[in-house]
């Protein structure tokens, strides 16, 4: 991939100019894919001008501003979180259970209008979805993010800023148009929430390291949100929608849609399909249009939102107690019923895990008939004390994917039954292992049926090599007619065309599409061909830090446990079971065969400056430091030519060691590592000392 240098570039001796460039063409980037949701340039691009920035400000700290995107994980866990009372008050919606209760809603409005005065006014209605995550508020000065806060009681919330940076759909800075003048001030509402795609397997990622499971994306996502750490909050795939401007100085506007549209022209991320009704009846489609479509979004909505459009009669409606006269959240049927658990199944995943799910009495839940929920693991079950047989509350967490809730024990007759995790493998009947200290037994044949198709459809899967046409039930027909045992047979499909057509259901059009997205997919960046592979424990982020030590299959291969484990996030037990995979003959085989199909096995390296005090020396920092945040002294290690890793190993060239260094000093000094303090530290990148070991003093 290319790595050029953005269109237009400054003369690299002009380092000021390069940074602003660079800050100017990674926002772009960010507001393409993550608001936009069109990606518009290759993920080596974008990392590689992330380095480039990351280096430049290294080695100029002058040019470090808070809204850089360098700095969005910077800021140092908080002890607690700070109170902040909102310009205007967050307030709460009133409630509309039905279409009578929404006309209810509409004749007290008018009543109130017609006493103002404002009868005769012709009033429109904006229709938005009722986003059930966190509310927050953001507030812009001169065009930078200074503040984001909870909505809490409505009148105070608490100081999120630095996570919510973390969040990539929210801007550092309003996008302007050429000459444009930033308001003064403007706090945009929005609703932060985790697509429910991300939390289904944030979900199965914590059962299978038997932490207990959200019930729902609303818990999830406010739980990431106050995290102190903003560090953990960047690592879950959060994002946002804005719904309003709740306070603005030097910004006049008039209408909710309005306003709408100008959040969306200065970078926000607004719901696309909110709409704009002319009469009350226009209002009651739109909101039942979006109670029929609810199961079909990639996130929670717990009713729609009707509002009245125009801002002045906003202000002159007022508020009744904390709610709104001139809105109301038209909300949907309950996402939560009663039915009875017939039988507990278990199904294999592609690591050989064996994973429990709850046969039901079919029951309506939000609308949509439910047969099967999820249930994680046997530790789950044995916490909710859940019985064959029992009665239970079923919820469609997310709107989507059903789970059992609870048992009612009051319920019982004496007939319901314990379930007890099978002993043997159901696909393949192998006796199952429960390896020490895992939550989930496990089948060890790595050619039992169930784990190859599993793996089949995760290798193809959207976020892996993403081949279209290649989905659940694609690969179990193939499987079953011997087409495919391994992924890296779905390279050699283009040798069975005539076959392929053959088969009822195909058509030389289907498998023309078919083949020609197989073969877009040898295109997919190193770091997705690593997941794709389907290691244990091995997620996007944990693929990216893998492809950060290993840029090539050559050098995945002669990878030791302990390189591997030095990676940013890695640790042992990843490295561990990629180095288990890497051991397997099978597995060896597979990659070679990848390799020769064309796909793609290298990456960038990390652009490292040459020549620096830090040139090819491996650092680990521990310990808080005086002149640096964490992430700062990382990019100043960048900046110096050398790399810091999260482990000390043997490979590892010296620690900086700050205050309350913990158990990665006592590992450096068992090791002979050698350690300095900041003051060492802050002398070897000024060039005032040389690293220990270069003929200098340490």
């Amino acid at each position: 991939m290319s790595s050029e240098p953005p269109p237009g570039g400054p003369p690299a001796a002009d380092p000021e100019e390069r940074v602003r460039r660079l800050r100017e063409v990674i926002a772009q980037a960010n507001h393409d894919y993550y608001v936009l949701d069109q990606p518009t340039v290759p993920d080596a691009t974008y990392d590689a001008w992330m380095r480039e920035l990351e280096a430049l400000e290294a080695a100029h700290p002058a040019l470090v501003t808070p809204d850089s995107p360098t700095q969005t994980v910077g800021a140092v866990p908080a002890e607690r979180f700070e109170t902040v009372v909102h310009r205007r008050p967050m307030l709460s919606l009133a409630n509309a259970r039905g279409p009578a209760e929404l006309v209810d809603w509409w004749r007290r409005a008018r009543a109130v209008m017609a006493e103002e005065g404002l009868g005769s006014r012709e009033v429109r209605l904006v229709v938005e979805p009722k986003i059930d995550g966190l509310a927050v508020s953001l507030t812009y000065e001169d065009g930078r993010l200074v503040q984001g806060a909870t909505r809490g009681d409505g009148v105070a919330g608490e100081d999120v800023t630095h996570n919510l940076r973390t969040v990539r759909a929210v801007p550092a800075r309003l996008r302007l148009a050429e000459g444009e003048k930033p308001p003064a001030v403007v706090e945009v509402r929005g609703e932060v929430y985790l697509p429910l795609a991300a939390f289904a397997r944030f979900n199965e990622s914590r059962a299978e390291a038997g932490l207990p499971t959200f019930a729902n994306p609303r818990n999830s996502a406010a739980g990431s949100l106050r995290q102190l750490d903003p560090g953990l909050t960047a690592r879950r795939p959060l994002t946002i929608w804005c719904y309003a401007i709740g306070y603005a100085e030097g910004l006049t506007l008039s209408r909710q849609s309005e306003a709408l549209e100008w959040l969306r022209a200065h970078g926000l991320r607004v719901n696309p399909d909110i709409t704009v009704q002319a009469t009350l009846e226009g209002a009651q489609a739109a909101c039942a249009a979006w109670e029929e479509r609810r199961a079909a979004v990639d996130y929670d909505i717990d009713g729609a939102v009707v509002k009245i459009d125009d801002l002045d009669v906003q202000e002159r409606l007022g508020s009744v107690g904390r709610a709104p006269r001139w809105a109301i959240a038209y909300k949907f049927a309950p996402t939560t019923a009663v039915t009875r658990l017939r039988a507990i199944g278990v199904n294999v995943g592609r690591t050989g895990a064996i994973v429990p799910y709850a046969d039901l009495e079919p029951v309506v839940v939000g609308g949509v008939t439910v047969k099967l929920a999820t249930l994680h693991n046997q530790d789950d079950i044995a916490r909710k004390d859940l019985r064959i047989g029992d009665r239970v509350i079923v919820q469609r967490a997310g709107d989507v994917i059903p789970q059992v809730v609870a048992p009612l024990p009051q319920e019982r007759t004496g007939e319901e039954r314990e379930f007890a995790m099978p002993d043997r493998c159901p696909a393949c009947l192998t006796p199952v292992v429960h390896p020490p200290g895992e939550v989930q037994i496990r089948c060890p044949n790595r050619s039992c049926p169930a784990q190859i198709q599993q793996s089949l459809e995760h290798f193809a899967s959207r976020g892996a090599m993403d081949i279209e046409g290649l989905g659940e039930k694609t690969v179990r027909r193939f499987y079953a007619e011997g087409l495919l045992g391994n992924v890296a047979d779905i390279y050699a499909l283009h040798d069975h065309e005539e076959r392929l057509v053959a088969l009822d259901g195909f058509k030389e059009t289907s498998v023309g599409n078919l083949l020609a997205a197989i073969e877009r997919s040898k295109e997919r960046p190193w770091p997705r061909v690593i997941f794709a592979l389907g290691i244990r424990h091995v997620g996007h982020v944990t693929a990216e830090a893998i492809a950060s030590v290993a840029p090539s299959l050559d050098a995945l291969l002669e990878a030791s446990e302990e390189e591997l484990a030095a990676a940013e996030g890695v640790g042992p037990t990843i490295a561990a079971s990629i180095v288990e995979y890497l051991a397997s003959e099978v597995n060896r085989e597979t990659l070679e065969r990848l390799r020769a199909a064309g796909l793609t096995i290298e990456g960038e390296a990390p652009a490292r400056p040459e020549g620096g005090p830090l040139d090819g020396l491996t650092v680990v920092i521990t310990g808080g430091l005086e002149a640096f945040s964490r992430e700062e002294a990382k990019r100043a290690v960048a900046g110096a030519g050398g790399k810091t890793t999260s482990a000390v190993s043997r490979s590892t060239s010296l620690v900086v060691a700050g205050r309350e260094p913990g158990s990665k000093l006592a590992r450096a000094e068992t090791l002979g590592v050698p350690v300095i303090d900041e003051r060492a530290f802050l002398a070897i990148l000024a060039g005032e000392e040389p690293p220990p070991g270069a003929g200098g003093p340490g």
